[in-house]
């Protein structure tokens, strides 16, 4: 199902103050000098052969053609191909709940999250770039749980290059700490004095610091960068193609974790290339800043505050700007196609406890949320996917207080916790944070 039809994309800055870029421009960069996020100028259509045949293919084949419409001919075919083989070598399962809702199992690859896919996906596309231009980059990362975890092992012991994972100091699970505070080699772990929301601003000041870019040639490996959002649309393909295999391809609605912003504008990009899903709905926790702009068209960001959900703990989520480049800043084409919902901390929790009592069935606190907006959300002539975007272990105590049960950790997870904490201790200070960069790099 590859297609036949192949082209160079370019790219814009949602803050349309910096020149239009090529794939190699954006994602050696990550952010745009403007500060803006880049986004493709044009978004391909799928032919409606992709779509009568995608429920006979496998994960990914469907990634392989997904992936050229998104990179055009800006990576020969055969290296394209070959990124996504490495990328996606795990399962990504679509299990029943209950009647009419499915739990879409994004964490199964090797840290148990969602933003493997992503993070490996731009690792290995990054990693071809490098060795074209023979450049050594220093990749940032801010992250508020996985992303941190997913990034780092992606990236390790990749010849040329370092990076460096910011994240708030108590504000991550200790497995998520572990995942990315232990590894060494070319992975720097920094643990702020601060927010999520502290971390993402001083990655992104350091992207405007021009002396330190041209120093260091600094990227982002948030989902700032389009090399790691932009792949996190396969999933999306993947789950209807399993529809159709169960005979429930109908009107679909998926409900997202939604904190940064990145796994959602995803699934908009997969729907605006003709995913036949109906609409969206964008789970949140207390920090709801995106829920209150869809109600009152008023976008207005705030602190984080902590949750037992602390991935989504996001008071300012970057790809908020590319939701309103993708929809020409239209609240009412937005509130069209996605919904919101909130929960508080004992409505996450009474969730999980809940439906392991009712199913059997084993949420984490970010896929508790994103089941509770589908239950609240969803009509009855829908079937509705969420997203499971980690595995329950990963916060075992707070899964484990709500079920009243132990958690069976995997083998593989339970390693990480083995090893000997190496990140360094850094106040919310951005010289600091630069003089730490130049030191390390």
């Amino acid at each position: 199902m590859i297609l036949d039809s192949l082209f160079f994309m370019l790219y814009f800055s949602t803050n349309k103050k910096a020149p239009i870029a090529s794939l190699q421009e954006v994602v050696v960069k990550g952010l745009a000098p403007d500060r803006g996020l880049y986004m493709p100028e044009k978004t391909a259509q799928l032919p409606q052969s992709f779509f009568d045949e995608i429920g006979n293919s496998g994960l990914q084949e469907i990634s392989k053609t997904v992936a050229a419409a998104f990179f055009g001919d800006d990576i020969p075919k055969e290296k394209l191909e070959a990124i996504v083989t490495g990328a996606l070598n795990f399962e990504i399962p679509l299990r029943k709940v209950e009647e009419g809702i499915y739990a879409l199992e994004l964490f199964h690859g090797p840290t148990f999250a969602f933003k493997d896919v992503g993070a490996r996906f731009m690792a290995r596309m990054l990693s071809h770039f490098v060795r074209e231009g023979q450049e050594e980059v220093n990749v940032l990362v801010a992250t508020s749980g996985d992303t941190g975890s997913a990034v780092a092992n992606g990236f390790l012991g990749v010849e040329g290059i370092k990076v460096f994972v910011l994240y708030p100091s108590g504000k991550v699970s200790d497995m998520q700490e572990a995942q990315f505070a232990t590894l060494g080699q070319n992975i720097t772990a920094l643990e702020v004095d601060g927010t999520f929301d502290d971390c993402q601003a001083l990655v992104k000041s350091a992207f405007m610091d021009e002396g330190l870019n041209v120093r260091l040639n600094l990227t982002s490996a948030n989902s700032i960068n389009v090399a790691r959002f932009l792949p996190q649309s396969f999933y999306y393909f993947w789950a209807y193609a399993q529809l159709i295999r169960q005979g429930r391809a109908g009107k679909t609605v998926f409900s997202v974790p939604s904190g940064n912003l990145g796994n959602l504008t995803a699934g908009l990009f997969a729907k605006r290339m003709g995913l036949p899903v109906d609409r969206f709905i964008a789970a949140n926790n207390r920090n709801d800043v995106f829920r209150e702009y869809l109600q009152t068209g008023k976008y207005i960001p705030r602190a984080s505050v902590q949750t037992v959900a602390n991935a989504m703990d996001v008071g300012d989520p970057s790809n908020f700007a590319r939701i309103l480049d993708l929809y020409g800043h239209s609240h009412e084409a937005i509130v069209r196609d996605i919904s919101s919902y909130r929960y508080r901390d004992e409505e996450i929790r009474a969730a999980i406890n809940n439906v392991y009592l009712q199913s059997g069935y084993l949420l984490d606190p970010h896929g508790a949320c994103a089941y509770l907006a589908l239950k609240e959300g969803k009509k009855p002539d829908e079937t509705g996917i969420f997203l499971a975007t980690a595995h329950p272990a990963k916060f075992g105590k707070t899964v484990e207080a709500s079920i009243g049960n132990p958690v069976q950790i995997p083998d593989a997870l339970a390693a990480f916790m083995q090893h000997k904490k190496q990140s360094l201790p850094l106040p919310n200070d951005f010289d600091l944070f630069k003089k730490k960069l130049i030191e390390r790099s």
